[in-house]
């Protein structure tokens, strides 16, 4: 009697410290819902912080581009040049030798036309020279000079440049948003998998947990029966069997629920030393009406896939421009009006100003370049049709997807109903025959089969919601429509820059 009280003491110390150990591992753990676990691997992932950094870069190239067609200011100063020069005079057949001072500075505006491709400059260029000495001549005094000029320089006959590569930078950067866009996309789907896979996880160790705690007590009335001479030793040696056969299964779920957390919190970012326990909602409404036909129009009008195709084809239209520009006839168009004022003194610097003019036309005119040109304009040619042929078959992949997966959504609803109905009988199989194995009539080999088959329609029925919720994120991908929530996805657009 005494000896069975201390072992009733053991084993409520034994309870109430498991008990104490998992209060504390609870406070240790952080509980992660997906939205959460979505938020961290945004920030923290690294696939999508290179995506983010590309983004930035097309941004930054187009903001370049951008700043460059505005006026470009510039200022050269040249405050001191100091010279002293000997030098053979061939006329007088004897040397010579000068001293000079000279200042200098130049200001320049330099303003881009994307009309037209022009390039308008205006210029300043100002200077002062002091002869300090002149050995043959003497002092030949000093003088301040100044030239003011316009000049218009204007490519004629050919593209503009200025407007192609404008062009490109914004067709760069949209496509850089879609990427991102779709790589935050891809992450919610990897993230989500993920993080299911962890709750699947923790569910077959509670499972096999449950399954190994209800075999302990099997355990326990054999043990007894056995030791009063009730049932057999075989049933006793049965019975041992079947609770090391789960405990082994419930210690293998736990090393695959620890591998599952790992691989999780490494895609999402997080430290492999934090403890996380995932809170998923996998409440499925089984009443969800999804128009196949809305859902295809969806796709077609709105994924990004699509513009991304649309771009590449533009992309190559803009190269055909380049390439039939290779060995092209063009012609440059250049004007330039100003004054010039030279005086000694800076006052009467124009006093008498010259006028400065310049006109010139110059034409680049091929001759035969053998071929080259219409083969290069074949070849870029060949790739915009090729371009064409993937816009297509994108669609039809499109299209095929959202077929099977809105199959696949109706065909999981009826797994749901099916699972949830297999758990139900199961439970009750095992309940009743659980009765007959603490009578007597039925023995632990076929007991622990019972077991398995409730443990498993339990993982089937987990199962068959995940499945259902996955396959409903998936769809949300294929079209950019939420249909649980009944709104489309906004997909990114800008990043905010704070600068």
């Amino acid at each position: 009697m005494e000896d069975k009280i201390k072992r009733k003491v053991r084993i409520l110390m034994m309870l109430a410290l498991q008990a104490n150990l998992l209060v504390i591992e609870g406070l240790a753990q952080k509980g992660l819902t997906l939205e959460q676990a979505l938020s961290i691997a945004q920030s923290n992932s690294p696939t999508v912080i290179k995506t983010r950094l590309s983004l930035v870069r097309s941004q930054e190239n187009l903001n370049a581009q951008n700043a460059a067609l505005k006026s470009k200011f510039a200022l050269s100063v040249n405050p001191l040049t100091y010279s002293q020069n000997r030098a053979l005079q061939t006329s007088l057949s004897k040397y010579n030798t000068t001293k000079d001072v000279q200042s200098a500075g130049s200001f320049t505006v330099v303003q881009p036309v994307l009309l037209t491709d022009a390039t308008v400059t205006l210029s300043d260029n100002f200077s002062y020279t002091n002869n300090i000495a002149n050995e043959l001549f003497g002092a030949a005094g000093k003088a301040f000079n100044n030239d003011l000029a316009i000049q218009i320089n204007q490519p004629l006959f050919t593209y503009n440049r200025t407007k192609l590569n404008l062009k490109t930078l914004q067709l760069q950067l949209e496509n850089a948003q879609l990427s991102y866009a779709v790589q935050l996309l891809a992450t919610e789907k990897s993230v989500t998998q993920s993080f299911y896979a962890v709750y699947q996880a923790q569910q077959s160790m509670d499972i096999a947990n449950q399954a190994y705690q209800d075999m302990l007590k099997n355990f326990e009335i054999t043990k007894n029966k056995a030791n009063a001479g009730i049932s057999a030793q075989s049933e006793m040696v049965q019975a041992e069997l079947n609770l090391e056969t789960t405990k082994s299964t419930y210690e293998n779920q736990q090393v695959a629920f620890e591998n599952a957390k790992d691989a999780f919190k490494n895609l999402i970012g997080m430290s492999l030393y934090d403890d996380v326990v995932v809170l998923p909602n996998i409440a499925v409404d089984t009443t969800l009406k999804i128009d196949i036909g809305f859902a295809i129009e969806q796709g077609l009008a709105n994924r990004m896939e699509l513009r991304e195709r649309q771009i590449t084809i533009e992309s190559s239209q803009l190269d055909l421009v380049t390439v039939k520009a290779l060995n092209e006839f063009h012609g440059n168009l250049g004007l330039s009006f100003g004054f010039n004022g030279n005086n000694e003194t800076l006052p009467n610097i124009y006093k008498n100003p010259k006028d400065n003019e310049n006109v010139s036309l110059s034409f680049q005119i091929p001759i035969y370049d053998w071929g080259q040109e219409k083969s290069r304009i074949k070849a870029q040619e060949a790739t915009i049709e090729s371009n064409k042929v993937d816009l297509t078959s994108q669609q039809t992949d499109i299209l095929l997807s959202i077929r099977q997966s809105y199959r696949n959504l109706r065909n999981l609803i009826n797994q749901i109903e099916i699972a949830r109905v297999s758990v139900t009988n199961a439970q009750l199989t095992y309940d009743l025959n659980l009765e007959k194995y603490k009578n007597g009539t039925l023995t632990g080999l076929d007991l622990s089969i019972f077991q398995n088959q409730l443990s498993q329609n339990k993982l089937n029925y987990t199962n068959s919601l995940i499945s259902y919720k996955l396959e409903l994120l998936n769809l949300k991908i294929l079209t950019l429509y939420d249909f649980e929530n009944k709104q489309p996805v906004v997909p990114v657009k800008t990043l905010d820059n704070k600068n």
